[in-house]
């Protein structure tokens, strides 16, 4: 059995058929589709891409050593490569320390992708990537973002 069109405005669906098809507002005269909104062009050429196709598939970066607060910037010895378009603007943004977490944010990347593609750019020598050498975090460090949290809450 074959439905009509509900966005057909020759062929309309009868009220009584598949009604939550209906975009549209009801008249006295029948059935009226909605009108069809244009989607503005993507301004960003990676507001189109899936995660996935960014990063060739992969879920997980081969650098462990990149975390969201590591601080990254150009590498000024590095030679000029042909570099995707999400790479650019990457390299674009580290020409002052930078982490991970920010790039990720102005760039509007998903946190995992950023991480894959910074630890490409380190692989590919376009980037320096600053890594903390301890482990243990400071304990004035952590009491200020305690306070910081109590002053928020």
């Amino acid at each position: 059995m074959t439905y009509p069109d509900p966005d057909d405005p020759a062929h309309p669906a009868r009220p009584s058929v598949r009604p939550f098809l209906q975009s549209g507002p009801q008249s006295a005269g029948g059935y009226r589709p909605a009108p069809r909104e244009e989607v503005p062009p993507a301004t960003d050429p990676t507001a189109t891409l899936r995660p996935f196709v960014i990063t060739s598939g992969r879920t997980d970066g081969a650098d462990p050593e990149i975390g969201i607060e590591t601080q990254v910037t150009v590498n000024p010895a590095a030679n000029r490569v042909r570099l995707s378009p999400e790479m650019r603007a990457i390299v674009g943004l580290c020409a002052e320390p930078v982490s991970v977490a920010e790039i990720s944010a102005r760039l509007r990347l998903h946190l995992g992708v950023t991480r894959i593609l910074v630890g490409d750019l380190r692989a590919a020598g376009q980037l320096d990537v600053h890594v903390l050498d301890n482990d243990t975090p400071d304990p004035e460090t952590i009491m200020r973002v305690i306070r910081g949290l109590r002053a928020i809450t």
